[in-house]
């Protein structure tokens, strides 16, 4: 057998390196073909996930900044699609920075659970990086103030109420808490309420970079009461009542004024009438003059908080004529009888 030589293999290397650059460039359009057809296979996948703020130190975010980024997964369908939400977790690293001011930076993400040990993935978010403003961080306390909707039921008011707690305490911006002075609740229903109620209600944080401490809800507890109103009567007549038939009775002060409390629903409506203020002659058993006090026949739900006069005198005279025990002319001048307001 015929040995090769050197020269030989100066030959094979001659026709090797022919028309080296036509080679080449047919090797690397095949590995485009190869990449693009193997491009063409994967898959995009959308969906979008919070994102995270990672801080050290004493500052926290002063601006308002997106909460949420659109994250972009590719790579078979197969793989992808498996991948939790969760398991992709986005982020801003704001640790490295220690004085106040506005920074731009880069958002990253980290694999975990789901999303790991799958090739290929690409992963890519919208928007890639961020500004922000960083402040000193600083706590407070800070007083509730509930927020009402509706009314109570004709003729009541809320008279008083307790909430628990009274305060919470906040953490935020330096710039953002020096002007919060309160935090309100959400809207308490009122609407045809007319007894004492109880409500648990959630604190309203209207700015994200305010941080409530705590569940973030309080206890109301509402005392509703009929809403009570004072009016005045004038120039209403004195009457008798109880009188024996054996007796006749005239009264010295014909006509009252009185004031009373009650509910506003009632009494604005409340005609007094002609025979409202009367004098309880039932106990009077002989003739003479009777110092009695004025009383007034109103609804239970009125309180009679005074009459003018308060107490009025009353003539009795025997129809019969004849004369009382205790005086010559039938007359117990000045006796008082001391009844019981109805």
């Amino acid at each position: 057998m015929k040995k090769k030589t050197f020269w030989d293999s100066g030959k094979i290397l001659a026709k090797i390196a022919a028309n080296w650059h036509v080679k080449v460039l047919s090797v690397a359009l095949a590995v485009i073909l190869f990449v693009f057809h193997r491009t063409s296979l994967l898959e995009n996948r959308f969906f979008s996930a919070p994102l995270r703020i990672e801080m050290s130190g004493n500052l926290v975010p002063a601006s308002s900044y997106p909460r949420m980024v659109r994250v972009t997964l590719r790579g078979e369908a197969n793989s992808i699609y498996p991948i939790l939400e969760d398991d992709i977790d986005v982020y801003l690293d704001l640790s490295r920075y220690t004085a106040e001011g506005v920074y731009r930076a880069p958002v990253q993400v980290r694999r975990e659970g789901t999303a790991l040990g799958v090739d290929p993935l690409e992963i890519s978010v919208d928007p890639p990086e961020v500004s922000i403003e960083l402040d000193r961080k600083i706590s407070k306390y800070v007083p509730l103030t509930p927020s009402f909707q509706g009314e109570l039921a004709g003729g009541y008011e809320l008279v008083s109420y307790t909430l628990t707690p009274t305060q919470v305490v906040v953490d935020g911006p330096l710039r953002l808490m020096s002007g919060l002075s309160e935090l309100f609740t959400e809207f308490i229903e009122l609407g045809g309420r007319s007894e004492d109620f109880t409500a648990t209600v959630h604190i309203m944080n209207r700015d994200p970079l305010l941080i409530i401490r705590g569940d973030g809800i309080t206890e109301f507890r509402g005392l509703v009461r009929r809403y009570i109103m004072i009016r005045s009567f004038e120039g209403l007549a004195i009457g008798i009542r109880g009188l024996s038939e054996d007796f006749e009775g005239t009264v010295a002060v014909e006509t009252g004024n009185i004031r009373i409390e009650g509910p506003q629903s009632e009494l604005e409506s409340f005609d007094p009438g002609t025979d409202i203020l009367y004098l309880d002659c039932s106990r009077i058993t002989e003739g003479g003059v009777y110092t009695l006090p004025v009383q007034a026949d109103i609804p239970q739900s009125f309180t009679l908080i005074r009459s003018d006069p308060s107490y009025v005198n009353v003539r009795a005279v025997p129809r019969n004529g004849e004369n009382g025990e205790n005086g010559e002319n039938g007359e117990n001048d000045g006796d008082q009888i001391e009844d019981e307001q109805p």
